[in-house]
């Protein structure tokens, strides 16, 4: 077999490079390359207040038996009305507390302190008035926030939650579904103007039927008007050879609803990489046939290196046969 000219060479690894191309683009990444955090949600949607550090607390104040028992300030009015609220701060520590007071988030900047910094005593409990002012174009429906104290050194967060009067609208919202893996990637954004607890249902299927089916739960968090909260949902048994369609369905009270899906092609990288190499053999093998067909043409002479043994055998001149004439004897006639 004769060896391929250079530009057959180049063509054979240009289409290498471009079938290793796509078999890295069809076989999925292991999950652990594509591992990301998930959003973390706001102290307000994973705890009532934080622990803070030892010697202090901040909390809603309470009268009586239950008083510091809120996880956060509730407030109701009507766009336009100052709400009142206070904030207790505890030093259960030795010496002297100075703290920083501060609102954050909507409701947050909505929060005036009747002193933004408050000195407490060793061993002395202190409750500071608090006014939120619900601005005059406020949307109806829920707004949240927080009451920051801090220390200098570190802080708490304690959460607040307002209800503003007039109609309510609950509009919820699933994007960018995304897979990658073993693992299923979206996002919730809340459209209205109402807190939303979301609930999520998913359903994967594929060539030859359901590959899951999880019903409807409720999701570990609260949707504030206005935000975006993106989530991952594991899916640790992904086929390995498949092409499926998963669709999420998420819902929430007050009739928010939405749907999404996304498709995604699994090969597995060992038969993937067999049959790439199966197929640059192929066409290893037709590209040297086509070029000995293109070196050695109909009609054209054989190359002296390709003579055969019979053709090297020395040949017989022939030559015209001469006819015999009557025999003439030499000599005088008798």
């Amino acid at each position: 077999m004769s060896p391929p000219t250079p530009r057959l060479r180049r063509a054979l690894l240009v289409l290498t490079a471009v079938l290793a191309a796509q078999l890295c683009a069809l076989t999925p990444l292991p999950a652990a390359a594509h591992a990301r955090a998930e959003t973390a949600a706001p102290a307000d949607t994973t705890r009532a207040h934080a622990d803070g550090p030892a010697g202090w607390t901040a909390r809603p104040a309470g009268p009586g038996a239950d008083r510091d028992a809120r996880p956060y300030v509730y407030l109701e009015g009507t766009p336009g009305t100052a709400l009142q609220d206070r904030l207790a701060v505890t030093n259960s520590g030795r010496d002297p507390l100075t703290v920083r007071l501060r609102g954050d988030g909507r409701a947050g900047a909505w929060i005036g302190f009747a002193a933004d910094t408050v000195t407490v005593p060793a061993r002395t409990r202190a409750e500071v008035p608090l006014a939120l002012t619900v601005p005059p174009d406020a949307v109806p429906g829920d707004a949240s926030g927080w009451v920051v104290a801090d220390d200098g050194d570190e802080e708490i967060r304690v959460p607040v939650r307002v209800r503003i009067g007039g109609p309510t609208l609950a509009a919820l919202t699933v994007e960018d579904v995304e897979i990658s893996g073993g693992t299923i990637r979206y996002a919730l954004v809340n459209r209205g103007n109402a807190m939303l607890e979301p609930r999520l249902e998913v359903r994967a299927d594929g060539m030859f039927g359901t590959l899951l089916d999880r019903p409807e739960r409720p999701l570990p968090l609260e949707l504030a008007p206005g935000r975006r909260v993106e989530r991952t949902e594991p899916w640790p048994d992904a086929p390995l050879l498949d092409t499926v369609t998963v669709r999420l369905r998420v819902t929430a009270p007050g009739g928010a609803r939405d749907e999404a899906e996304a498709s995604a092609t699994y090969v597995p990288v060992a038969p993937a990489v067999g049959a790439g190499l199966l197929v640059l053999g192929a066409l290893a093998l037709l590209g040297s046939g086509a070029y000995r067909r293109r070196r050695v043409r109909p009609g054209d002479p054989e190359p002296a290196a390709a003579e055969s043994a019979d053709d090297r055998r020395p040949t017989t001149e022939t030559r015209p046969s001469v006819k015999a004439g009557p025999l003439v004897k030499a000599g005088a006639e008798s």
